[in-house]
């Protein structure tokens, strides 16, 4: 299996449940494209009043299926497809639903899985949940699309911390750091969800999807990037450490980086 993403509506509020047994719900190049399209038609459903994104059986998501790499990121051009062509648009499908998106978040929420959550309007989580984007390790960069979300809820220097770190850390720095809505214990968290649910939904939809739209419009937008900016970034794809990341990645081996 390649793992599914689940859309339930109960009432007036859906939930997006991310799904890869056995992969702490890595997200497989399938799911993306799901994220994509389901999001879209959820933005098309007014009765719709707000939506929660969640992981399947105790995690959020462990970031993306680096064992489709090989194939669904082969050279310079098929990774700038995967991240231009699937991630992208999934990632501004939340980014742009009409609805209110909460994360649920627990256990592991790291690299693709907290770009996700990043793109969401709220992140309420878990105390003993998990955070990082350790792709350093992979021999390549956060890609602009999914950089995006990162950079305008941590800044500047906190997104450079957490990329060249490469660190996993904790609930409450995540918080800290202004990952994060809400930390909840872990016990407390469904009852937590529940409540910022039956907030949202008591309210008035055309305010909070205005809300949604006028901030969204307030905030600064960076100059779309180049293509001499975009060739710049994917350069790396074709260099060895980036092979050599994903390869010992899969020989569950340390890498071994050259600096190309």
């Amino acid at each position: 299996m390649s793992g599914t993403v689940q859309f339930a509506v109960e009432g007036t509020t859906a939930t997006v449940t991310l799904s890869h047994p056995g992969k702490l719900n890595a997200i497989s190049a399938q799911m993306w494209q799901a994220l994509a399209d389901g999001f879209t038609q959820l933005s098309a459903d007014p009765s719709l009043r707000c939506v929660v994104v969640r992981g399947a059986d105790g995690n959020f998501a462990a970031g993306a299926d680096i064992a489709e790499f090989p194939a669904v990121r082969g050279d310079e051009a098929a990774v700038r497809r995967y991240h231009m062509e699937i991630i992208a648009p999934a990632l501004a499908a939340i980014a742009g639903c009409l609805h209110p998106t909460v994360a649920m978040i627990e256990g592991v929420c790291v690299g693709g899985g907290l770009e996700i959550a990043c793109h969401c309007d709220l992140r309420i989580a878990a105390d003993n949940s998990r955070f990082g984007v350790p792709i350093n390790r992979l021999g390549f960069p956060m890609a602009p699309g999914e950089l995006q979300g990162l950079l305008a809820l941590a800044g500047r220097a906190v997104a450079l911390e957490i990329l060249l770190e490469g660190r996993v850390f904790d609930a409450a720095e995540a918080r800290d750091k202004g990952l994060l809505t809400r930390v909840v214990p872990a016990a407390g968290l469904a009852a937590e969800i529940d409540a910022t649910v039956r907030r949202i939904t008591a309210g008035a939809p055309v305010a909070a999807r205005i809300n949604k739209a006028t901030i969204r419009r307030l905030s600064p937008q960076p100059e779309p990037l180049t293509a001499e900016d975009l060739a710049a970034h994917f350069a790396y794809a074709e260099g060895g450490d980036h092979a050599e990341g994903v390869t010992a990645f899969l020989a569950r081996r340390p890498p071994r980086f050259e600096g190309n």
